[in-house]
């Protein structure tokens, strides 16, 4: 029994094993029989398809193109005269956009050469089945595919040579010469092709506009992605100043996809129109932003910066912390001796009369014949009082006034300097008029170098004592000059329309300006110069004879009254004009940050702050409690 069932399972066995190795065996054997001959014409159906298909859509494009009305503009091949070459941002082909597509950063120039030589086979085989037009577009496109590909290459060797410096992004500090230029060469070539990446997307947003609300076609989503890619590679050259290796592919790509949406949207005066309204808009964007950029400035220029507040509060505690007779400043006896250099500055700001001071008195050979006098108001009084206490210019003499100790001027002029119709505390400040009124504060004095608050001494100016005033009040520079960017005239303040002022001065005058004036107190009294302003600045309340300041009041004070100094006492503009030549500035005796660009805020033109900035104790403690920084 145990035999007749050993052989059953022997017998089940067998069958089993035959029923599964058999079918394998067979179908092994038929394989190997139709591997050989199936490859080779399954190679050859996958060569004809790509090929056959490649022509097709060619030919399907010329039958588009004679049965439309309008004809397409031509691909636009954009040169670089630098390289010598001409690069195509606007190769459309099938096979073109899927290679762009396909290909990744890590792409490797070898295989981008049999990629080439792979297309050359292909449009040679082209060529005999096409018609002699298609055979002329093909040679196009082959030549622009070439010189694209030679372009490519000498962009990507240019710019990894020239990487570092470009990140830099200053050549002019390249070490040799065709250093500089091959630098400065592949920084242009980055620039034209961010330019060229800006107008796609410009387009393709315009195509977007033609396409309705709530569209999820195809061409949406390849347009938007389009513009994202491009976007992105846009913000990593203004970043890294470099294009990323990808930048062409993607440029191609994008050119590609708005050639599809321009054959979806043939009206070319649609389009003409939507980039016409872009264009106003963002001209209307841009003017929009300039006025509110205006607008912040100037609010920045009237405010008090954080730190200056701190600085005056400080130094305003300290100074009534003093018993009475520690308050005195040394020297005092010296204020009205008339053989010494007498300097006059009106201001409210504890750190521009400090860098006024020392600016002065570092650059001059007999600091201990300067007399400075500084005069501010009751708030300001014992701040700016205290920190000359504590930092004593040396051999040099300082007085420290108050306006509102000066009695005389409303009973002896009747008038308080408030009446101004500005909302700019610049013009409505009591100091900034307080200049007409110099023979009054100074009664002793016979002459005074009046600097504003915002300039700087670079240079010994003793010598302005010397000048032949040739009996006029003011020395001055003028500011007519037709070359640059200061040029003023005096109907750009002065209103010649009213009879009086018509009748009074001639329009053709050549103007000066305010900030570093040397002014005869004797022929200035003499005159009375004091009464004839007083006369125009009440007149100036009745009808509008001039734009709000005290500049325009001092063309007509000292009309015929002022002798022209030499420009290179005197350089102006830095306060608003960041083209001021630097050979300019450090010929100058005096620069003037004239403007609401001020040394002292953050708006200031940042290459002119260190000649501002040199003169500021930065390592004073109160400066660094305040958190006042160069």
């Amino acid at each position: 029994m145990k035999l007749i069932l050993r052989c059953q399972r022997i017998l089940i066995l067998s069958l089993l094993a035959v029923s599964v190795f058999a079918p394998i065996v067979f179908f092994s054997q038929r394989l190997k029989n139709l591997s050989h001959i199936g490859r080779e014409e399954f190679v050859q159906d996958l060569s004809n398809i790509k090929y056959k298909t490649d022509a097709a859509l060619r030919l399907n494009a010329v039958e588009q193109e004679s049965g439309e009305d309008l004809t397409e503009p031509k691909q636009v091949v954009y040169e670089d005269r630098n390289l010598g070459s001409g690069v195509s941002y606007s190769s459309i082909e099938n096979h073109d956009s899927q290679e762009s597509e396909n290909a990744g950063d890590s792409i490797k120039f070898s295989e981008r050469n049999e990629t080439n030589l792979e297309r050359k086979e292909g449009q040679k085989s082209q060529q005999s089945e096409l018609s002699s037009t298609n055979g002329e577009e093909e040679h196009s496109s082959q030549t622009a595919i070439e010189h694209e590909q030679n372009a490519h290459s000498q962009y990507q060797q240019m710019i990894n040579e020239k990487n570092k410096e470009m990140r830099d992004g200053d050549c002019n500090q390249t070490s040799v010469s065709h250093d500089k230029h091959l630098c400065c060469q592949s920084k242009k070539v980055v620039d034209e092709m961010v330019t060229e990446m800006k107008d796609q997307v410009i387009r393709a947003k315009a195509y977007l506009h033609f396409i309705p609300p709530g569209t999820n076609s195809h061409l949406v989503k390849e347009l938007k992605q389009a513009i994202r890619e491009v976007e992105r590679a846009i913000g990593q050259a203004i970043k890294d100043s470099n294009l990323s290796r990808s930048s062409l592919q993607k440029m191609r790509s994008m050119e590609a996809t708005l050639t599809k949406a321009s054959s979806v949207f043939p009206d070319c005066s649609a389009m003409v129109y939507k980039l016409r309204a872009m264009a106003l808009n963002a001209d209307g964007q841009v003017q929009s932003q300039k006025n509110q950029a205006t607008y912040l400035i100037h609010v920045a220029a009237r405010t008090t910066p954080k730190g200056l507040h701190c600085l005056s509060m400080r130094l305003t505690a300290e100074y009534f912390a003093l018993q009475p007779e520690e308050r005195q400043l040394p020297n005092q006896q010296k204020l009205q001796d008339t053989e010494l250099y007498h300097y006059a500055v009106f201001s409210d700001n504890v750190l521009a009369c400090a860098v006024v001071v020392n600016s002065t008195v570092s650059t001059t050979m007999e600091s201990e014949k300067i007399v400075f006098h500084v005069v501010t108001n009751y708030l300001n009084l014992p701040a700016i009082s205290m920190w000359f206490l504590l930092n004593h210019p040396g051999k040099a003499t300082i007085q420290i006034q108050s306006i509102d100790n000066f009695e005389w001027l409303s009973t002896k002029y009747n008038t308080t300097l408030k009446q101004q119709s500005s909302s700019d505390p610049r013009y409505t400040s009591e100091l900034n008029h307080l200049r007409f009124y110099l023979p009054d504060i100074f009664p002793a004095l016979d002459k005074i170098v009046f600097f504003d608050h915002d300039v700087v001494v670079q240079r010994d100016i003793t010598e302005l004592w010397s000048i032949d005033m040739k009996g006029k009040v003011n020395g001055a520079v003028e500011i007519c000059h037709e070359n640059e960017a200061l040029l003023r005239r005096m109907d750009t303040l002065i209103n010649f329309s009213d009879p009086l002022v018509a009748k009074k001065f001639h329009v053709n005058v050549c103007p000066w300006a305010f900030g570093m004036n040397l002014f005869d107190l004797r022929e200035w009294r003499r005159q009375d110069l004091t009464a004839i302003y007083h006369k125009y600045l009440q007149l100036g309340y009745k009808r509008p004879l001039w734009k709000v300041g005290s500049l325009p009041l001092g063309w007509i004070t000292f009309y015929n009254q002022t002798v022209a100094l030499d420009r290179r006492w005197h350089a102006l503009g830095l306060g608003y004009d960041s083209t001021v030549r630097r050979g300019d500035i450090e010929q100058a005796a005096v620069i003037h940050y004239d403007g609401v660009m001020k040394p002292w805020l953050d708006i200031a033109i940042g290459r002119y702050k260190g000649y501002w900035s040199q003169y500021v104790q930065y390592d004073h403690p109160y400066l660094q409690q305040c958190n006042i920084h160069g």
